[in-house]
């Protein structure tokens, strides 16, 4: 017995057992998944093709683990114009075990397996619009307010404005940010890459991990290169 669903855009022929990889899927390893949108069932030398029959169906089946494609550069350069862009990009995929195909009307056993640490971390885009938190991890100069955007090097006045209308209020916001985050923020705030160029993501993690701005870093080489 096999069947053909349809999900994220892409048909699939499924039996049991078999494993697929698909568009990402919300969902944590262990956890079961149903699939309603059945496009043909095939029971030997029987094929069911009729849509009240197939309402009927649900294919069942079990999230193996969250993955991410091979990264795609796309470049663009305009003749001419002193003008190029570079983008990198990874789709975020879900592998999946198929472990039933329901008839009659039956509905799988939904099953909750355990939080991955990748889980845990996509959780936290969750928070995005929500208020930050008063404080970061403590440094040597005392606490730092993880709200402020300024202390990433990059991040002017007109730029925080821009992402905190967005949404982007914190550093867990940015540090959360994958390569196709940074991308969509890119193009949706018109930042010409500076995203990138500057490497806030990376800026997030050291502010949160209680290192100091990078700005006032690069301040204190210059200071001490003066003096020679």
């Amino acid at each position: 017995m096999f069947a053909v669903i349809k999900t994220g855009g892409k048909q699939f022929r499924v039996a049991a057992n078999d494993r697929i990889t698909t568009a990402k899927i919300e969902g944590n390893p262990g956890d079961t998944v149903a699939f309603g949108t059945v496009l043909m069932l095939t029971d030997g030398e029987k094929t069911t093709l009729d849509a009240k029959a197939l309402s009927e169906i649900t294919v069942a089946a079990e999230i193996v683990e969250q993955a991410r494609g091979e990264k795609v550069i796309a470049f663009k350069k305009r003749r001419r114009q002193n003008s190029k862009r570079k983008r990198g990009f990874r789709a975020e995929l879900t592998v999946i075990r198929i472990t039933d195909i329901l008839t009659g009307g039956k509905k799988p056993e939904m099953k909750k397996g355990e939080a991955s640490p990748v889980a845990l971390t996509a959780a936290s885009t969750e928070t995005k619009g929500k208020a930050a938190p008063k404080a970061a991890k403590a440094t040597e100069a005392g606490a730092i307010d993880a709200s402020n955007l300024s202390l990433i090097s990059g991040v002017g006045p007109t730029i925080e404005k821009k992402l905190r209308a967005a949404g982007i209020t914190s550093w867990n916001d940015i540090a959360s940010w994958s390569e196709a985050d940074v991308a969509k923020w890119d193009e949706e705030l018109k930042l010409r890459g500076r995203a990138t160029r500057e490497e806030w993501v990376e800026q997030a993690k050291e502010l949160l991990a209680g290192k100091p701005p990078r700005a006032k870093a690069d301040q204190a080489e210059q200071a001490s290169g003066e003096d020679y």
